[in-house]
């Protein structure tokens, strides 16, 4: 294990889950459950804007801008959802929240064809699709960017936000980034979210990705396959990679599993995830060569699920805090 050298792990507080909430899943379905019972405010007031990602395509990404404490000079944060996610999600709304707070304008963006960019987006998002970022990047109003720019994935951007610092982000005064529960390898993660424990899981995963690209623009074949597909990897196989170029599902994994290009990374890069994440296979970081690359540090809890880490110090949730830690650093 390599460290930054601004920061160690060990600066890190240890993560203690919070009751009642222990084990993965209880972690991972955590907000769902508040938010249900209205113990979790979900909104953060911000200004929307639009970003073409200068790609010909006429697509716009739809972002949604909260500024930070008056008078503090922090860089800007960018925020990526994960698969089925938004602006609007839980975890990108909490880690708003906490950042601007501590004086950051941020940028919760909504990835092509995601949320409110499913208006203005002919084409969609998939794990390997770091050119989008850079694309609204250089979108921005240069004043925004003025103190640089820190970025933060969850789950499948997470994936797609280290893509991008691999293979877009010379260039661009990028500070920081940190990746949450990311997906390093997809086609172990495509295995264990099939595992007979996570049927749920996937269902639920399944649904709402059918209801995500149902108002898509789509071939008569492509909307035959949306009304059959019942997993994940089918989901993959017959939609995202054709409709992206990939052909199958092994070779839209093989191409775009950031564990794969990790190693041009260049920028500090924090990437947290936790040992009992039912989602994600740990496997894939406790067998990374973090030493071949000492831009990156990874930060692997015994506990938190996936995009959970409600601890006992909570809120703010301790990944949200770490996250803010390693940016401070920068």
């Amino acid at each position: 294990m390599t460290d930054s050298p601004e920061i160690s792990v060990e600066d890190f507080p240890p993560f203690r889950p919070r009751p009642p909430w222990w084990g993965g899943d209880l972690q991972t379905m955590r907000n769902s459950l508040a938010l249900s019972l209205g113990l979790m405010r979900s909104e953060l007031p911000g200004t929307r804007i639009e970003l073409a990602p200068g790609d010909g395509s006429g697509d716009r990404l739809v972002a949604v801008l909260t500024e930070g404490r008056d008078g503090a000079r922090r860089p800007l944060a960018v925020l990526l959802h994960g698969l089925t996610g938004c602006d609007a999600s839980s975890y990108m709304v909490a880690t708003a929240r906490h950042l601007a707070g501590l004086g950051h304008p941020v940028l919760r963006l909504n990835l092509r064809g995601a949320g409110p960019s499913a208006a203005t987006c002919r084409q969609r998002y998939h794990a390997g699709r770091g050119a989008d970022i850079a694309g609204a990047l250089a979108a921005l109003d240069p004043l925004l960017l003025r103190d640089g720019v820190v970025l933060a994935g969850f789950s499948l951007g997470g994936n797609i936000l280290l893509n991008f610092l691999a293979m877009h982000g010379a260039g661009l005064p990028v500070r920081a980034a940190a990746s949450v529960s990311a997906p390093i390898d997809l086609a172990a993660s495509s295995r264990r979210i099939r595992a007979w424990r996570n049927r749920p899981y996937e269902r639920y995963l399944v649904r709402r990705m059918k209801a995500d690209w149902a108002g898509s623009e789509l071939t008569e074949g492509a909307r035959a396959a949306l009304g059959t597909v019942r997993s994940v990897y089918e989901f993959d196989d017959l939609l995202v990679a054709p409709q992206n170029g990939f052909g199958t599902a092994e070779r839209y994994y093989a191409e775009c599993a950031a564990q794969r290009v990790m190693g041009r990374i260049r920028v500090p890069t924090l990437l947290i995830h936790a040992a009992d994440d039912p989602w994600i296979p740990v496997d894939a970081y406790s067998t990374y060569d973090w030493a071949g690359n000492a831009a990156l540090t990874p930060l692997v809890a015994p506990g938190g699920g996936h995009v959970g880490f409600h601890d006992r110090a909570a809120p703010p949730n301790w990944h949200d805090r770490c996250v803010a830690r390693w940016f401070a650093a920068h």
